[in-house]
């Protein structure tokens, strides 16, 4: 079931990149920074095989990459300032967001805010989702584009040269690929079970 989703996601994808160039780069990883389901998994690696054809260079994949999680991390980071907090506040309770953990969310960027962003950025689904909160937050927004950039190149980078270490070997990135997302959803829906479970003891 995962496979048939994931699939046109990834024909798409490769199709973008193989026409726009590193401006696919940007394009694609942007749509994943913005809170998309676009699998920066599938982006990377594919961008690293190209580099292996002669057509990118892998340091400016890295780039185009970061650049692009920049680009749509913004976008997510302004919907977190001007619409996050209201929305959550009058809806929060409906999906099991408290105020208790909007003002958590706020003491812990106020405290470890750049770190945060930094190390989120080397994570699984939680880099996609991060800037939401960071705008809440209203995070320094100078500090929030470099940690964003600077995690997302290295980020970006090793999934690239995942991609240009297996060459030609594009179905062995397919099965990566296909593992890490099993992996990932595991992960998501265990900490939806503990999210709910702590949300409904408390109340």
């Amino acid at each position: 079931m995962l496979e048939k989703i994931l699939e046109p996601v990834a024909q798409w994808i490769i199709s973008v990149i193989s026409s726009l160039g590193y401006g696919g780069i940007i394009l694609t990883m942007a749509i994943e920074s913005a809170c998309m389901p676009l699998p920066s998994e599938i982006i990377m690696p594919f961008s690293g095989y190209l580099v292996t054809t002669g057509r990118f260079s892998l340091f400016w994949t890295g780039v185009a990459g970061a650049v692009g999680c920049v680009i749509g991390s913004v976008l997510a980071y302004w919907v977190g300032i001007w619409g996050g907090r209201p929305f959550l506040e009058k809806y929060g309770k409906f999906i099991l967001i408290s105020g208790k953990d909007l003002e958590t969310a706020d003491r812990f960027f106020k405290k470890y805010g750049d770190l945060s962003i930094f190390i989120s950025r080397l994570l699984p689904v939680i880099r996609t989702f991060i800037s939401l909160p960071a705008g809440i937050a209203k995070m320094n927004f100078t500090k929030f584009v470099i940690y964003t950039f600077v995690g997302s190149f290295f980020w970006c980078l090793g999934l690239a040269y995942v991609g240009k270490v297996m060459g030609a070997n594009w179905e062995l990135i397919k099965n990566y690929v296909r593992g890490a997302d099993i992996f990932i959803v595991v992960l998501i829906v265990a900490g939806i079970i503990y999210f709910v479970y702590r949300h409904t003891r408390r109340a």
